[in-house]
């Protein structure tokens, strides 16, 4: 009986092992760095180059509004106190102006940031998948998610070099 249990389990495990080998199928898996190719993609080093233009601009805007500000303070200091109230009512407009004025800067930039970034994520994705069907991969993954990748399995650099074509 221990036998015949013997040999129904040997049968069982060469049949798996068979029945393994026949279904295994080979996939042909890569990865790319995506924080490198958003960072080394030409339109990503365009938009930086963009902000930063508008930054100093907007900075101007500030600058001249807080230098009113200044002004007006500098002007209070000098009056009587009675006068001090009366002008305090304009100082205190002016710094709510710089105020709103900050907020809405903030809430341009980062709305038009993430309309960009969601712009250069799409051709990241649509360059990808061209590429992985074109050369037949199976599956490419972030190189984030890797604990390791062997360096001939990466296609950032290929991947990096038709997004900046």
């Amino acid at each position: 009986m221990k036998r015949l249990i013997l040999l129904v389990a040997v049968l069982f495990a060469a049949g798996m092992l068979f029945q393994g080998h026949v279904y295994a199928k080979e996939y042909k898996i890569a990865y790319v760095d995506l924080a490198k190719v958003f960072d080394d993609y030409s339109k990503t080093k365009e938009l930086d180059k963009s902000f930063e233009a508008k930054g100093k601009v907007k900075e101007v805007e500030r600058k001249k509004l807080f230098d009113e500000l200044k002004k007006m303070r500098d002007e209070q200091a000098l009056l009587s106190d009675k006068a001090k109230a009366e002008k305090q009512p304009a100082i205190d407009d002016k710094t709510r102006a710089i105020q709103d004025f900050d907020r809405k800067t903030r809430d341009e930039f980062v709305k038009e940031r993430n309309d960009s970034v969601g712009s250069i994520l799409k051709d990241i994705e649509k360059i990808v998948t061209d590429y992985s069907k074109q050369e037949g991969y199976d599956i490419i993954l972030n190189s984030r998610m890797l604990l390791y990748g062997r360096e001939d399995m990466d296609l950032t650099g290929e991947i990096l070099k038709r997004l900046n074509k």
